[in-house]
């Protein structure tokens, strides 16, 4: 191998072959790799190359590819393998699009392999119209779907990623959308660590992720994507990040137009590169050379930065021969498949909460039904399929859709739309916005039970900018159901027959009057191309519903503190004051699951011992048919010097059991689990008592009102001094 192809030669270490290629490249070549769509650099064998693309519930943006359920219902399933399977097809599907691409020389936006995905923002105000791409309320939960969807992308090869995952927005930030160019989130050190930054350092320490992506707003005073403390005395020196970080798209700009913290577009470049941001989306890297010119920025600090983003790109391959990679195997045909689209149907399956099940209305039995009315505006709507940020499905499967294929042709379907979801006043011809409520009142009279289709839409909330119907810039200044959805219930409701509800959405929306007027409750959330048969396939008993709602549903705006506050108090399950309509971790089975037998291996430890405590329960399936459950395991500190959450999840694991089948449950908690993040932002374990509970829901008393259940509950004691851990 001569000299001038040391970089190319497979056989060296990674870090030999960067140091080697970076040192080829002029000044001008360096910075043009530190843009979002990087120039290719001929004489070198680079080729262009776009940075940006989204796989946040499939391949988006890129044309067809399957789309699984928005990522909020993912969470919903609480299932840590599924969300991994699921990001390991998104890179088939993402491999097999950027192969076919490359063969076409197509290198434009949307068609890498470095995708910005996941969002794994704390969803802490039901308002935010992006939450619907998060994991939910809970950092524990939203670490472990987040590890898991990074290990799936990225793959588990030796040598090579299948994809590159990113984990966003780094950091502490859940809207206000139309504030959040130009928005300080001030928050404490305690909810900084305890709340915001548990997730990304779980994907970074455990999940390895490849790339970080900073936030548009500063926080407590520093702009995210120039924040010495959270990318350089955080990311950098505590977790030992290695891979790159890059800006969200336009955040650069907001350095000096928006948070004005500096005066020019070379200044805030310099301070972004200077503080560890290696690539732009956006334009302002441009002004690089004039801030190196200016003495703002040095060549070695432009090089550091360009040595992260090629190292990403060594890890992909992009400089080794075809064969030697073997994802470079992967056929075109391999996207938009069959097996993906059941895995799609599957997921959103395992997405689908059921809220309430009175008399045990549901599952519904095909025999005996000579008719059904399926009312509602979201009940053949496809943009309540998809939710934001995804990609084209090559066939869509309303709700209406599913319950045709559901039911054989001697089952009379009738459907109305009954209202759009929006509208309150009469058109300029003087349509009124109640004109379709006949047509529904007439067919829910004929019918013997009604699947209403009710909620909001991505059309509603949303990315600030994407949404051109939110009334709050991209979030939902209420969460009151829009339009008239609550009169054509109540109208409806009026014929006496029994009401099922299905519920689309990507957040918490009021639902009291639903609460009250139907029999049942399904929260269906943005279930994907294949929504219509999941939801069919849980409405008619071919499948038992098993999810648990991984945010909390408040019963109205007043549970709600200031939208802008970052402070977690009266926020979540983990700190709210007051009973929600329904809770975090809730969810019913049509069948029963019966708890006993809880044991510890220790009921108490020293807080200086590298002790484990395993903790173990029974599990009985009680009743008439198969089904999963989800066991949550909480930990609550008794005898706190600060304050704490009321308790926190700290364990899941899914069950599934044949009637009158029994497993036991193990789980392990070591001595950092007990930990406290005190005043100052430390893990501190204090000797004392904590209380563990095991069971299908939370411990709270109107959880176990809900299910009609009472946890498991147990006592382990700490003693010793108290010892503070590694974050």
């Amino acid at each position: 191998m001569t000299e001038e192809m040391k970089y190319k030669d497979p056989s060296l270490p990674l870090e030999a072959r960067v140091e080697d290629l970076v040192s080829r490249m002029t000044l001008e070549e360096k910075m043009s790799q530190m843009i979002y769509d990087a120039a290719a650099v001929e004489r070198l064998n680079i080729k262009k190359y776009n940075w940006w693309n989204e796989c946040l519930h499939g391949v988006a943006r890129a044309g067809t590819a399957t789309v699984f359920p928005q990522a909020i219902g993912m969470a919903a399933s609480f299932n840590e393998e599924l969300l991994h399977d699921v990001a390991d097809t998104i890179a088939d599907e993402a491999r097999a699009k950027y192969n076919q691409a490359q063969k076409k020389s197509d290198y434009g936006i949307y068609k890498g392999l470095t995708f910005w995905t996941p969002n794994i923002n704390i969803f802490r105000d039901p308002r935010w119209g992006r939450g619907q791409e998060t994991y939910g309320e809970d950092p524990y939960l939203t670490g472990r779907l987040g590890v898991a969807f990074i290990k799936g992308l990225q793959g588990d090869h030796p040598k090579y990623l299948k994809a590159a995952a990113c984990a966003k927005h780094f950091a502490v930030h859940s809207g206000p959308e139309s504030e959040r160019h130009h928005f300080d989130a001030v928050v404490d050190k305690k909810d900084l660590r305890e709340t915001y930054l548990p997730a990304f350092r779980d994907a970074v320490k455990e999940g390895k992720v490849e790339a970080v992506m900073g936030a548009y707003n500063r926080v407590n005073g520093e702009p995210a994507c120039a924040s010495e403390e959270l990318m350089e005395n955080i990311l950098r020196d505590e977790w030992k990040f290695d891979g790159h970080y890059v800006s969200d798209c336009g955040a650069i700009e907001d350095i000096y137009l928006r948070h004005k913290v500096q005066d020019s577009p070379e200044e805030a470049a310099a301070m972004a590169v200077n503080k560890g941001c290696d690539l732009n989306c956006g334009r302002v890297y441009e002004s690089m050379k004039i801030a190196v010119e200016k003495g703002l920025l040095t060549e070695e600090t432009i090089d550091k930065s360009v040595k992260r983003l090629m190292k990403t790109r060594f890890k992909l391959g992009m400089f080794d021969p075809e064969e030697e990679v073997p994802f470079n195997e992967i056929p075109f045909e391999a996207n938009d498949s069959k097996e993906n689209r059941e895995l799609a149907r599957e997921t959103a399956r395992q997405s689908i909460v059921m809220l309430k099940n009175q008399n045990d209305i549901l599952p519904l039995n095909k025999e005996e039904l000579d008719s059904v009315a399926v009312i509602g505006p979201n009940a053949d709507s496809q943009p309540v399929l998809i939710g934001n940020y995804s990609g084209k499905a090559s066939k869509y499967v309303t709700l209406v859709d599913g319950i045709h294929n559901a039911l054989d042709d001697q089952t009379r379907v009738f459907y109305a739309e009954g209202c759009d979801l929006r509208t309150t006043e009469p058109s300029y011809w003087g349509n009124q916005p109640d004109a379709g409520f006949a047509e529904a009142v007439s067919i829910a009279e004929k019918s013997d039970v009604v699947i209403i289709c009710l909620g909001i839409s991505p059309e509603l909330e949303g990315e600030e900018g994407a949404v051109a119907n939110s009334d709050g810039g991209g979030d939902k200044i209420d969460i009151a159901l829009p339009g008239m959805q609550e009169e054509l219930l109540a109208a409806v409701a009026e014929t006496g027959k029994p009401i099922i509800a299905v519920i689309t959405n990507g957040s918490p929306v009021e639902l009291n009057s639903v609460d009250q007027r139907a029999e049942a409750v399904l929260e269906a959330w943005y279930p994907g191309e294949e929504g219509g048969n999941a939801v069919a396939d849980i409405l008619f008993g071919d499948y038992n519903p098993s999810a648990k709602l991984p945010v909390t549903f408040v019963r109205s705006m007043d549970q709600l503190p200031d939208f802008r506050d970052y402070s977690m108090q009266n926020r979540t399950y983990r700190f709210m004051e007051s009973d929600p309509l329904y809770p975090f971790g809730f969810g019913l089975s049509y069948t029963d699951f019966e708890y006993s037998e809880l044991k510890l291996s220790a009921d108490s430890f020293a807080a200086d011992e590298e002790a484990e405590i395993k903790l173990s329960a029974k599990i009985k399936n009680t009743g008439k048919v198969k089904g999963t459950e989800v066991v949550q395991l909480y930990l609550k500190d008794l005898e706190s010097s600060v304050s704490v959450p009321k308790y926190e999840l700290r364990g899941i694991e899914r069950v599934e059991l044949t009637p009158n089948e029994a497993k036991t449950v193990e789980f392990k908690l070591k001595p950092r689990d007990f930990a406290l993040i005190n005043e100052d932002g430390k893990a501190v374990l204090e000797a004392g008592e904590f209380e563990v509970y095991l069971g299908g829901s939370q411990p709270d008393s109107y959880s176990q009102q809900l299910t009609g259940k009472e946890t498991l509950k147990s006592q382990i004691t700490v003693k010793g001094k108290n010892v503070e851990f590694e974050y």
